[in-house]
């Protein structure tokens, strides 16, 4: 159901900014008549099912939508539809980095930052791809929000835009939340570390080419292996210039830089969860220089290493007890 394009009812200018404009949210209204491949998204996405039915078919195997239902897809999630004759949706694009932004401050009180809130983010919302059912009713209650949404998506994000879309936004997620099936992440006061959060990429929230998707699949599989922007070409049949522009395109870097960015979450998560020697810990990730490491590490996250691992630690521990008062 992604991509919903072909006749009926759509908005050109939507289509228009969502291949080209940067937003934390973006909001369309369209209609489809005829089968839509699956596709994917490096985005999360929201959909609600305003009119007619439909057959999804993605991680959650094939299931039936009609009016009332949302459908809840995390970035990088395959949806495919077949409308039963048409269906109408409004489909929420909301940019990843923004979405775990959310969860961080949610959770402030037991994350360390956002590298942390990613990690809490995939094992809390563990599934992919779910289908809520909110009922006609509840669902027509959001139509007016969505609508206002996708009037202030039309000529892209401005600051005086924010605040009202954000309040939306939030409107809508305060009555969609509580049918989103989580899993259960333990967590205590006390595992609290502080750190300096990620810089947030800027994406474009258009669909993924399948040679992009492939390349960011295979140093996520193998971030400490040395990778060669040749390789990952060869891989996927592109000429090392033509593999940069589609990435950087799907994903707002390079893939070398996107490996980087692989390697210091995964560093930063040994250094709080673990006790490896920091040059060990690198080697672990596939930096086998300690200064490069730092370097790259630093830039991604906003500290050493060392200090990392000294400030997550020493937030780690519980608070001393207060002296007793006479």
């Amino acid at each position: 159901m992604n991509d919903l394009r072909g006749p009926g009812r759509c908005v050109p200018q939507a289509q228009a900014y969502l291949a080209s404009g940067f937003s934390p949210v973006v909001a369309r209204t369209e209609s489809v008549y005829r089968r839509r491949e699956p596709i994917a998204h490096d985005c999360v996405q929201l959909i609600f099912v305003r009119a007619g039915s439909a057959w999804l078919f993605s991680a959650f195997g094939e299931r039936p939508v009609r009016v009332g239902d949302v459908v809840l897809l995390a970035a990088n999630t395959l949806c495919g539809a077949e409308p039963e004759e048409w269906l109408t949706a409004t489909t929420l694009y909301l940019n990843r980095d923004y979405v775990v932004d959310q969860v961080f401050w949610q959770h402030a009180a037991i994350l360390a930052d956002r590298l942390e809130a990613k990690d809490f983010l995939a094992a809390h919302y563990a599934e992919p791809a779910q289908i809520l059912r909110l009922g006609e009713h509840r669902a027509g209650c959001l139509m007016p929000w969505l609508d206002e949404l996708g009037r202030l998506s039309l000529d892209g994000p401005t600051p005086e835009r924010f605040y009202r879309m954000q309040a939306l936004l939030f409107a809508v997620l305060d009555v969609v939340s509580p049918f989103v099936a989580t899993t259960t992440v333990r967590r205590s006061l006390t595992q609290r570390k502080a750190s300096w959060p990620g810089t947030p990429a800027l994406r474009r929230l258009a669909p993924l080419r399948i040679e992009a998707r492939t390349v960011a699949d295979l140093l996520r599989e193998e971030p400490a292996r040395r990778w060669a922007l040749s390789e990952l070409a060869d891989a996927v049949h592109l000429s090392p210039s033509q593999l940069g522009r589609v990435f950087v395109d799907a994903y707002g870097k390079t893939p070398l830089t996107y490996l980087t960015t692989l390697r210091a979450e995964q560093l930063a998560r040994l250094l709080r969860e673990t006790d490896l020697p920091i040059e060990q810990a690198m080697r672990e990730v596939g930096w086998h220089s300690r200064g490069h490491a730092a370097r790259l590490f630093r830039q991604a996250v906003g500290i050493t290493p060392s200090r990392y691992r000294e400030r997550s630690r020493h937030s780690a521990e519980p608070p001393a007890a207060s002296p007793a008062r006479n």
